[in-house]
């Protein structure tokens, strides 16, 4: 009988795996390697400076601080990394080994030397190294900094790991896709809190900083660096006890991700049996919205659409995308003292762009529609259903964000015109949106992280950022309006800008459905070829 391969004799065959993976990657294109040499040479030289930069640091009061908190960020890019990017390494796969005849422990082991082999290992070591340069002060500092190093290392692949290995079957199901397409959310939210904190520290300086290190240097594997600053002020039981934590921390990742494996290789796939058994809340969930739609085809395109909205992975990552920004930005803007009330249309403009390319968001399934369409009227209420859809949650939405912002600010005598102007924005957006639909419609892969097929990358910047363009010029007529107002010393007849928003918002965005439903009549072949390209 054959025994199992021990982890000794595995290890060398799983690490040339991993570079064979990325050697056979390579060769697929010249785009690919190009791609690669790039974001190798970019990673290696901010991995250098930011080498050079820590160990710039060495004798600073705050160095422990950043070092520590350089730490704690590192390591949370780690565990998510898997969630977002489930195919962006081959290896982070286990399933691929199921059949194979090996047991967990050795396993773990060789995988996770395996994981050692890469861009994302290497500027995590030489930011570790960079930290423990700038905080060893001592040759027992600098003996505890050799562990903190590989301690930091091995916890960063092992959490990615064992994030992966967790979640494996999720990240590989359909549903599971959402996390990766809502990518971009996680982007801007960072890039606002980045802008939010580098402001903040701008003006107070790092000793803000100082409390959250406190709290962090207690956590692995940030408390391994913590231990280097310890041993070196001289408290060598802290440093022993934050050394000690790591060390428990990564056997404990190390049991987890063993146990991980272990149920994956032994239990069945049963995503699909869950997937075929009846969903009664979505049956509730569809009696309800029956209910409180309107009677025909109207009430079955808002429902339709409403659908797309939370089931489909993309078009939920876009509504979730605009739905953050939309309120971050003015947010953010308030909370800085730098922002005005009418920060709060940009919440409008965010939301109305979900008009834009309706039928793309369809892709293939489009020829249903098209079946359902005949004359101009018919296509009229299919996009007036659609914007319908869109008007239920991006109507109260843009009013809660304004009345937020203007609480916030405390600029309530703003409020009405600012209404206003969101109102107007958001039909003019809904107007052009429909035009563009019809007139500039591409394709949305379904697989992948890309929102625009191979070769309709320029239909798509025509058709978001020329329909945003004319839609900001539609709205001239209330914006002229409230300048004027203001200008003129006119506040206290700046509420008209309310009624008057509102109304030219409803008559703009019925004028661009109206304009646009012959054209989507006339041009359904042609609709339905650029929308199943993907």
């Amino acid at each position: 009988m054959t025994t199992p391969a021990s982890a000794t004799a595995i290890t060398p065959v799983f690490v040339r795996l991993k570079l064979s993976l990325l050697r056979n990657g390579l060769r697929q294109s010249a785009k690919r390697r190009a791609a690669y040499i790039a974001s190798v040479t970019v990673t290696l030289l901010f991995a250098a400076l930011q080498l050079l930069g820590l160990i710039a640091l060495r004798g600073n009061e705050h160095a422990a601080t950043v070092c520590v908190l350089l730490t704690g960020v590192l390591a949370l890019g780690w565990a998510v990394m898997p969630l977002f990017f489930p195919s962006g390494d081959e290896t982070l796969d286990p399933t691929r080994l199921v059949m194979l005849p090996l047991r967990p422990r050795p396993l773990v082991r060789a995988l996770l030397v395996a994981s050692l082999v890469g861009i994302g290992p290497l500027f995590t070591l030489c930011l570790a190294v960079g930290a423990t340069i700038a905080l060893a002060h001592g040759a027992a500092a600098a003996a505890t900094g050799v562990l903190a190093t590989a301690l930091t290392l091995l916890i960063c692949v092992a959490l990615a790991r064992a994030v992966a290995a967790a979640n494996i079957r999720l990240l590989t199901s359909r549903k599971g896709r959402d996390l990766a397409v809502l990518s971009g959310l996680v982007i801007a939210v960072g890039a606002q809190a980045v802008n939010f904190g580098a402001q903040k520290l701008g003006s107070s300086g790092l000793s803000t900083l100082d409390p959250a290190a406190a709290v962090v240097r207690w956590v692995p594997p940030a408390s391994a660096l913590g231990a280097v600053d310890s041993v070196s002020e001289g408290a060598y039981a802290t440093g022993a006890a934050q050394l000690a934590l790591s060390a428990a921390a990564l056997v404990a990742l190390l049991a987890f991700w063993q146990r991980s494996l272990t149920r994956l290789m032994t239990t069945p796939d049963s995503s699909t049996l869950a997937a075929a058994e009846p969903d009664k809340g979505t049956s509730r969930a569809s009696g309800a919205l029956g209910v409180l739609l309107p009677a025909g085809r109207t009430g079955t395109v808002m429902e339709r659409s409403l659908r797309y909205m939370w089931r489909d992975p993309k078009t939920k990552a876009a509504w979730v995308t605009s739905l953050a920004i939309g309120l971050i930005v003015p947010v953010f803007n308030a909370l800085q003292g730098t922002g005005s009330v009418y920060f709060a249309c940009f919440a409008a403009g965010m939301l109305g762009i979900l008009m834009y390319n309706q039928f793309g968001q369809d892709t293939s399934a489009f020829w249903m529609v098209a079946m359902t369409i005949s004359t101009a009227r018919d296509a009229y209420v299919e996009l007036r259903g659609r914007a319908l859809a869109i008007l239920l949650v991006t109507l109260p939405y843009a009013t809660l964000v304004t009345v937020l912002t203007t609480a916030m600010l405390g600029a309530w005598p703003a409020l009405p015109d600012a209404l206003g102007l969101s109102y107007a924005l958001l039909g003019a957006m809904l107007a052009t949106g429909a035009w563009s639909s019809a007139r500039f419609p591409y394709s949305i892969p379904q697989e992948g992280h890309k929102n625009v097929a191979p070769g309709q990358a320029g239909l798509a910047w025509l058709s978001i950022f020329g329909g945003m363009v004319a839609g900001a010029l539609l709205c001239a007529p209330v914006l002229a309006l409230t300048i004027w107002l203001h200008a003129s010393d006119a506040t206290s007849w700046t509420w008209l800008v309310l009624p008057l928003g509102t109304a030219y918002g409803w008559m703009i965005a019925e004028a661009g459905l109206r304009l646009a439903a012959p054209r989507v009549a006339g041009r359904l072949p042609e609709i339905l070829t650029a929308v199943s390209k993907g």
